[in-house]
């Protein structure tokens, strides 16, 4: 390249990251090397603007140091750096003669797949691998417990599976309400529209323990404690009504379970609700004021929320609240939810669910250590695959994770981009490639575009799709069956109904790359609940009293359960700025010690000062950070960004290992119930 540009390529691409957003992306390529990623306009939505993280970390990310290349045996103790490369036969006979191994001794669901979400693509997610599984009877695995599942199943239990407001209608808005959302780390692109609205001269109010940055811009920011959110909602909601703010004909011909629902809330007046959320009386008040008065107003419910005890009270009474006052109809107002109910998925045809045996146990994924660690299971869990999934960074209770995958009766392939923590606990360790070196379809679960992608580059190393990795171990298992030999392009096909009028006539395979397909209404139009979308509950009205849940968990109703806890401080986990979950962990730029942030009332009681190395601690582990206070977070709370490696560790933990395994009202994790003490080192 004698003046360094002449082979300099710009080819379209789609984020594949764990982010609402599943930006339109503008890679440039210099023999087969990434050199750039920037923001495109093919998606709308994106508008040539994406994130540092990715735009700066993915050359390293794709090229780098911890980058996989060949297939690796482990020739040293479980969580060791030893392993030596060999070649893709010989990966491929241990990994089947171990497998089979497990499976003549115990039967085949002592096999399950340890994979979460990594990349998002609808093929990488999972397509080929679940076939694969299910043909061979492994155990299933839920998954959404994880992160996404309490609020999708909240949301759905008072509007049924629906679209939300899209985020370009935060624009049209002249209130928002930011709740649980980091939004500037992990929802870029509403942030734009919410400026706009504040040009226009929107209010915002931003409702999260910590000051995020979006609450910079906020008029009001309300610092609620950890697991109090459906106090807070309930609060805003008996104070509606005191106003005359309850839209009575909409509650008559709308809405199901109302008087309950705010016989319940009544019980938290202003004050109550101060004593149990930490956010001021007069501050409840005013937002109430500020939504009643608001002709459009819109909620942006975050993840963040649903991790803890109370999570699934917390959304479900948050999505109340519009359908009380009768906020809904109208552009720009209701409630920014999931965008996944926009794409027409066909999840039975993609995965092969006729494959499984009937009688096929279910495992969570949170509870999968502890499967593994109990002998007693019927049959035990001995046979793992794991792939799109860093558990040793991300599952709660960390040293049990490490525990588990230590077993010295497990057997564990290994399927990754980069050399996690948790590859190396496995026994040998196939080399995947990146969303950059194959092709894939993208829905999303922050906006309405359909996606597609090729390959930019050729796949680095050995490196293989996981597609074609999952059709290889089918071939050695003698699946003949026409399910495993489909190609990519029939995978994004049978992912997609076709016959769905939002597709318009076209199959997924024929989307062409730089292309963004709007999923949209009959009408053309947005998604406007109660104007071109309604509910599609039992009732098809919204249910604030859910007869399901009711029959199922008794919650029928959202409640309030305080999280009782023998350590004073609330530890909250967020979304980085530099990392996506633990994606991008291994990069030089996420090498150094993470920060703890605390009050400085918090930081004075203890004799602590800003800078230091501390210790955060409780029963289940202890982790060094460095000390930050700061304003920014509530009294009685520390945060710390979730999906630090071990590499910045300094005694082999990181913040994971204080989170409890529990699972909350709405079966999720409760990241956000952790409780510590911090002191010196």
């Amino acid at each position: 390249m004698p003046d360094g540009t002449q082979n300099l390529i710009e080819k379209p691409s789609v984020c594949t990251l764990d982010c609402p957003d599943t930006c339109s992306l503008s890679v440039t390529i210099d023999d087969d090397r990434i050199l750039k990623v920037r923001g495109s306009r093919a998606n709308p939505v994106t508008e040539g603007a994406i994130c540092a993280k990715v735009s700066d970390l993915t050359p390293e990310f794709v090229h780098g140091p911890a980058r996989i290349m060949t297939s690796l045996r482990r020739t040293g103790p479980r969580g060791s750096d030893a392993f030596e490369p060999i070649g893709w036969d010989e990966a491929l006979d241990i990994a089947v003669a171990g497998l089979s191994r497990v499976i003549e001794r115990y039967g085949p669901q002592a096999v399950s797949p340890f994979n979460y979400a990594g990349p998002h693509g609808i093929l990488a997610l999972d397509s080929m691998s679940l076939r694969f599984f299910h043909k061979l009877g492994a155990s299933r695995l839920i998954r959404d417990s994880l992160c996404g599942g309490v609020r999708g199943r909240a949301s759905a239990s008072v509007l049924g599976r629906v679209p939300g407001a899209t985020v370009e209608q935060a624009a049209l808005s002249d209130l928002v309400v930011v709740w649980g959302n980091n939004a500037t780390c992990s929802n870029l692109h509403l942030v734009r529209h919410i400026n706009a609205a504040k040009r226009r001269g929107a209010k915002l109010v931003t409702i999260d323990p910590r000051r995020v940055k979006i609450a910079d811009k906020a008029d009001i920011h309300l610092p609620v404690r950890p697991g109090a959110d459906v106090v807070l909602a309930f609060a805003l909601g008996a104070e509606i009504e005191r106003l005359g703010g309850l839209d009575r004909d909409f509650i008559r011909d709308n809405v199901v379970g109302a008087e309950g629902w705010l016989e319940r809330a009544r019980a938290w007046t202003p004050e109550k609700a101060e004593a149990a959320s930490g956010v001021p009386a007069e501050a409840i008040r005013e937002v109430a004021r500020l939504y009643v008065a608001a002709e459009r107003p819109l909620i942006a419910v975050g993840n963040g929320l649903e991790r803890n005890a109370n999570g699934g009270s917390g959304i479900r009474a948050i999505c109340a609240l519009p359908a009380l006052a009768g906020k809904f109809g109208v552009a720009g107002s209701g409630l920014v939810l999931s965008a996944s109910a926009n794409f027409p998925r066909t999840p039975d045809r993609l995965h092969r669910t006729d494959f499984i045996p009937e009688g096929t146990r279910v495992l969570d994924i949170v509870d999968l250590p502890g499967h593994i660690l109990d002998d007693s299971l019927d049959p035990p869990l001995r046979g793992l695959v794991m792939y799109s999934h860093n558990p040793v960074i991300v599952l709660p209770e960390q040293a049990r994770t490490i525990r588990a995958l230590s077993h010295p009766d497990l057997f564990t392939i290994g399927i990754e981009v980069a050399m996690t923590d948790s590859m190396k606990y496995c026994d040998v360790v196939l080399p995947a490639c990146t969303s950059f070196e194959h092709a894939d379809i993208y829905g999303a679960y922050g906006q309405n575009y359909l996606q597609r992608a090729d390959a930019v580059i050729p796949p680095v190393g050995e490196a293989k799709p996981l597609t074609d990795i999952f059709r290889l171990l089918a071939a050695r298992f003698g699946f003949d069956d026409p399910a495993f030999s489909a190609s990519d392009e029939d995978l994004m096909d049978e992912a997609l109904d076709s016959a769905d009028p939002r597709m318009g006539g076209r199959r997924a395979s024929s989307i062409r790359p730089g292309e963004a397909l709007a999923m949209l209404p009959e009408d053309g139009e947005a998604p406007v609940l109660f104007r071109n979308v309604f509910p599609k509950t039992p009732s098809g009205k919204v249910e604030l009293f859910s007869d399901a849940l009711e029959a199922a968990s008794g919650q029928g109703l959202p409640g309030f359960t305080p999280v009782p806890g023998a350590y004073p401080l609330m530890l909250i986990s967020p979304a980085s700025d530099k990392r996506v979950t633990s994606t991008f962990g291994g990069c030089a730029a996420n090498a150094g010690m993470p920060v703890l942030e605390m009050h400085p009332e918090d930081a004075v009681a203890r004799g602590l000062t800003d800078g230091r190395k501390v210790r955060v601690f409780n029963e289940l582990g202890e982790v060094n950070l460095v000390l930050r206070v700061t304003t920014g977070i509530a009294r009685g709370v520390v945060s710390s960004d979730k999906g630090a490696w071990m590499m910045t560790s300094d005694n082999g933990q990181t913040i994971s290992a204080l989170a409890p395994a529990t699972l909350g009202d709405l079966a999720g994790a409760c990241f956000n119930d952790a409780r510590v003490e911090v002191a010196t080192v």
